[in-house]
């Protein structure tokens, strides 16, 4: 069922990360395909799209919190990616990680560093 918040989030999802997106679901799509749908209804249809930052902003904002709460090395990995998809840089990237070893402790901040490495080389492989 796609709705307009489908589609408003299904298509600011395609532009920041589709491959992730056809990730997501695609591994949802087998035990709970509505979980797909909610991220991309509410999360990208409803809060992604709101006016007040562009999509490159709220990328580095989303790196940042996924770097501060630690264990999310998929999603973070999408997100980084999607940053640099949106327009951030590489330094835009770094940068966001590394404020956050002030407030989410040195150990988030190097293990999502060690990610961000890994998607800037496969980026510049790309390229």
């Amino acid at each position: 069922m796609e709705n307009e918040r489908y589609k408003r989030g299904i298509a600011a999802l395609r532009r920041a990360n589709e491959e992730g997106m056809e990730e997501l679901v695609r591994n949802t799509k087998a035990v709970a395909p509505d979980l797909a749908r909610y991220v991309i209804e509410f999360a990208y249809g409803d809060i992604y799209t709101r006016p007040g930052l562009l999509p490159k902003q709220r990328e580095l904002c989303i790196v940042a919190a996924l770097t501060a709460l630690g264990s999310r090395e998929h999603q973070l990995r999408d997100h980084i990616q999607a940053a640099l998809n949106t327009g951030g840089s590489p330094e835009e990237v770094t940068e966001t990680i590394l404020m956050m070893a002030v407030y989410a402790g040195f150990p988030a901040a190097i293990n999502a560093m060690q990610i961000a490495r890994e998607v800037l080389r496969h980026q510049a492989s790309k390229n």
